[in-house]
């Protein structure tokens, strides 16, 4: 974190996402003053709270994309939700607080996982000494026999066994294991609700629960797999594990809130606006700093980022309740893309649409050539069907780049070895007939 500068912070950012510069230098801003107040007195640091951003823009410019990334950049906690989530038909729906729930949730996986990699080697170790057991027990030994004779011939055929098994010779052998599983006392649910109602239990009892061991006829890999976790699950110290991702939620978590004009009050006091208003007020209070029950423990809001966005078409900032506002500070505005941008999209990130499509179909033996005149074509034709119909950014390009090469896709198996070319001429042959008609290119683009 402390090499991540603002500018650095930028660079990685434009690897992925073209253009957006304002928005760009406020996350990034908003990234590095968290390092910095981790550097303030403890007393001086529990003063400076995040400077939350609300984004305004259309969808489709890149608004998720650059709170998700700037997440991964700093391995930060991340989640997203649409604030339209929690209201529904004039009642409030789903409870705010599942989002800091949501988020422990995404911070423990990714702590249990950093832990799981740190001992993965000794884990690997163990679970290749219970596949050896079950693949040639331990002898039993009586008075007749010479021990020490034994003994060395066991161990020489454990060895052998050893490199076959690392070698991979025995991968496809079935062996059986016994495999634990946590068990509900009241007996077996079968309806798909309860279903999801009996995991959540398993994961909030976890321990509490008793254990049923099943016999199971496995793969040898399979095995050595399931061992691994296995083992690897005993070897994390789990209360230091709660207690790291609970840290990072607190310190370095991310909430993105998509879709926050629709939960803005445009004057009506009946109806969906008193919802609205509602689900604000419940925001309110996460936003500002409160302690969330979790089934890890309590944790506190103060010093999580939140970053908001709206299209803001019938509704603006200033529609959401006074004290939601000023709880976000900094207010980016991303603009609309049009040709160049969707060019530029297509071609520059590290994860350009482009590159994907000749990856995915260079998998079958089928190399795609996209020429400038192309690729500008297919920018072209995106901002059109954007503008004639619903402008939904850069998400058009994906609808065009999978009618373009649908018929490619589909005989791929029959292209193996072919070279084809993707030119402006290609581009019209295939998407003309449908620019052409408005209510096939609402449909079908």
């Amino acid at each position: 974190m402390e090499n991540l500068t603002p500018k650095k912070i930028v660079e990685e950012l434009d690897k992925f996402i073209i253009g957006q510069e304002g928005a760009k230098k406020a996350v990034a801003i908003a990234l590095r003053n968290r390092f910095r107040r981790q550097l303030l007195p403890k007393e001086l640091r529990d003063e400076v709270l995040p400077k939350n951003i609300l984004m305004i823009g259309p969808t489709g410019v890149g608004k998720t994309e650059i709170a998700r990334r700037l997440a991964r950049l700093v391995n930060a906690p991340f989640v997203k939700v649409e604030a339209s989530k929690f209201t529904e038909v004039g009642y409030v729906g789903r409870d705010v607080e599942s989002i800091v729930r949501d988020l422990t949730e995404v911070s423990m996986n990714m702590v249990k996982q950093e832990h799981s990699q740190r001992v993965q080697e000794k884990a690997k170790q163990m679970a290749e000494e219970r596949v050896l057991d079950i693949l040639l027990p331990q002898p039993r030994y009586t008075r007749d026999t010479d021990e020490a004779e034994e003994r060395t011939r066991y161990q020489e055929t454990r060895e052998k066994l050893r490199k076959q098994l690392r070698e991979g010779v025995l991968n496809e052998r079935y062996i059986e294991i016994d495999i634990k599983e946590k068990v509900i006392p009241f007996g077996v649910i079968s309806n798909v609700a309860m279903e999801e109602i009996e995991i959540n239990l398993k994961e909030m009892l976890g321990s509490f629960l008793p254990e049923k061991v099943k016999r199971k006829k496995v793969k040898v890999l399979e095995a050595l797999t399931i061992f691994t976790q296995e083992e690897a699950n005993k070897l994390i110290d789990m209360e230091k594990v709660t207690k790291e991702a609970i840290e990072r939620v607190e310190q370095t978590g991310i909430v993105f809130i998509d879709e926050i004009d629709k939960i803005a009050s445009r004057g009506g006091s009946y109806g969906p606006d008193v919802s609205r208003e509602g689900v604000q007020r419940d925001l309110l209070p996460i936003v500002e700093g409160s302690t969330v029950t979790t089934k890890y423990g309590p944790v506190k809001t103060d010093h999580i980022l939140f970053i908001a966005a709206g299209a803001f078409h019938i509704s603006k900032p200033s529609d959401l309740i006074p004290e939601l506002q000023g709880r976000f500070p900094i207010r980016v505005e991303l603009s609309s893309l049009g040709k160049e941008e969707f060019i530029k999209i297509l071609t520059e990130p590290d994860n350009a649409l482009i590159k994907q499509y000749i990856a995915l179909l260079n998998t079958e033996g089928v190399e795609l050539e996209f020429t400038k005149d192309g690729i500008a074509e297919i920018a072209e034709i995106s901002q059109l069907v954007n503008e004639k119909t619903e402008n939904i950014g850069a998400r058009r390009l994906h609808t065009v780049m999978e009618k373009l090469l649908e018929d490619i896709s589909f005989n791929a198996a029959e292209l193996t070895g072919k070279k084809i070319l993707i030119d402006a001429k290609f581009v019209r042959e295939k998407l003309n007939e449908i620019i052409k008609s408005e209510d096939l290119s609402r449909y079908i683009l």
